[in-house]
């Protein structure tokens, strides 16, 4: 049986637009109504037992709901993330058509972000690099790395990347390397692992012995996963999803996380619900197991990762 607790991550809850599948396009945008949904998200998530949420910067405007939610509460039971290195830039511009998000992995922007996000503290537990790439050079940036030892020994924080792409695996290796007397800097990684996406399967598992805090975001494979005529890639998957989410009597979504709890057993999956109808059918993982048959086919779903990022970086924000 898995330990895998699920959490929350806001990134659909902090801003108007954002890179996945929205089925329901009608709904109301407004900064207001936003806030009111985060607040009853995290409140009924809470009360639901999640004690994980991860948020960033990026996430339009995700951290501060999250810190008015923490402050307002007051709970001491929670275990907060955020991150460093990309900034929201599309003022809440429904339909905006540059970039969402600019990516900056300097020490300013370690130091200016990391300024705001210590109000998460003491709830904070894990501040984490925000996709790292080998490309940005933020794995072999000395200042910014001894400024992260310094924040991870000052606050007793567990110090993180985040990572996507097709890189991922070297990602890790590289991560892993980087040490300050003799410890390990990074201990928590955050990584995109589904159905669809498995590539670094290995990898995890030999984090996950060494009693890293492996933590899974994008297991619904930003909506892919629910039967749509666009992907005909899927429609295998799709119809195996359909017979077991009829067997167990819940949606694709409540199969998708379990198969990641039951096969990789991380310590969190995100959940990424943008509303409470999500949230609870999310959480239907609670009410299922699956066989050793039923994790081999749906382990034998998966895709190329090339076409599994392509494809996602084709995907609409909406």
């Amino acid at each position: 049986m898995s330990n895998t607790k699920v959490g929350l991550g806001l990134a659909a809850l902090g801003r108007p637009d954002y890179l996945n599948i929205r089925l329901d396009s009608n709904i109301d945008k407004s900064v207001k109504t936003f806030k009111n949904t985060a607040f009853k998200v995290l409140d009924e998530a809470y009360q639901l037992g999640i004690r994980d949420f991860d948020v960033a910067p990026s996430y339009g405007l995700g951290e501060e709901f999250l810190q008015n939610w923490n402050d307002s509460r007051g709970y001491n039971d929670v275990r907060l993330s955020t991150k460093f290195g990309y900034t929201y830039v599309a003022n809440w511009e429904i339909g905006f058509s540059g970039k969402h998000e600019i990516k900056e992995h300097s020490i300013e922007k370690l130091n200016e972000q990391w300024e705001v996000s210590k109000a998460l503290l003491p709830n904070l537990k894990i501040y984490q690099i925000h996709s790292a790439t080998l490309d940005s050079g933020v794995l072999t940036n000395v200042t910014v790395l001894s400024r992260l030892n310094e924040l991870k020994q000052k606050h007793q924080l567990e110090i993180g990347i985040s990572s996507s792409g097709t890189e991922q695996v070297k990602i890790i290796k590289e991560a892993r390397k980087i040490k300050f007397n003799g410890e390990a800097l990074f201990d928590s990684y955050q990584v995109t692992f589904n159905i669809f996406e498995q590539s670094t399967f290995q990898i995890l598992k030999e984090l996950i012995n060494e009693g890293k805090t492996v933590i899974i975001k994008e297991g619904l494979a930003n909506g892919r996963i629910f039967k749509n005529d666009k992907f005909k890639i899927y429609d295998k998957a799709y119809n195996y999803l359909e017979t077991i989410s009829n067997k167990y009597n819940v949606g694709y979504d409540a199969i998708a996380i379990r198969f990641i709890m039951d096969y990789l057993e991380p310590k969190v999956v995100l959940s990424g619900a943008s509303n409470s109808l999500q949230l609870e059918q999310n959480l239907k993982v609670s009410n299922l197991v699956l066989t050793k048959e039923e994790i081999t086919t749906l382990k034998s779903l998966v895709i190329s990762k090339d076409h599994y990022w392509n494809e996602r970086s084709d995907l609409e924000w909406n």
